[in-house]
C-alpha cells in the first residue's frame, strides 16, 4: 500500500516536511503544494534528504502552477517532477491513501 503524502508548508518555516520524510516507505510519493514548493528548492533545508528519499523509490512531486506562482521556475532541485492539477488527480488515484502534512 502505497501513500501520496501532500505537503503545504515550507521547509524554511516548518518541520512538516522533515516529519513526512521521517514515515515516507518505498513507492510513496510526496506532493510538494502551496508554500510546501520551497521544499524543491535545491537550497531547501531538506534537499540531501529528498535526493536519499528519492533513490529509495519515493517520487517526489511539486505543483506547477504553485511554482510559477512563486517564480521558483529556474531553481527547482533536478529530482523534483513537476505536476499540473490534472495529474494530482492522477497521483491521488495511483496512490491507495493521500495524508496531507498540514
Amino acid at each position: 500500500m502505497s501513500t501520496l503524502h501532500t505537503v503545504n508548508k515550507s521547509s524554511f518555516t516548518h518541520n512538516t516536511l522533515k516529519s513526512c520524510i521521517a514515515i515516507c516507505g518505498n513507492n510513496d510519493g510526496i506532493l510538494l503544494l502551496e508554500d510546501g514548493v520551497f521544499g524543491a528548492l535545491q537550497s531547501a533545508p531538506d534537499a540531501e534528504a529528498l535526493i536519499t528519499l528519492n533513490g529509495k523509490g519515493v517520487a517526489i512531486y511539486a505543483s506547477l502552477e504553485d511554482i510559477k506562482a512563486r517564480g521558483l521556475e529556474h531553481t527547482i532541485a533536478s529530482h523534483i517532477q513537476l505536476t499540473n492539477y490534472e495529474e494530482f488527480v492522477s497521483l491521488t488515484l495511483y496512490h491507495s491513501c493521500v495524508q496531507s502534512w498540514y
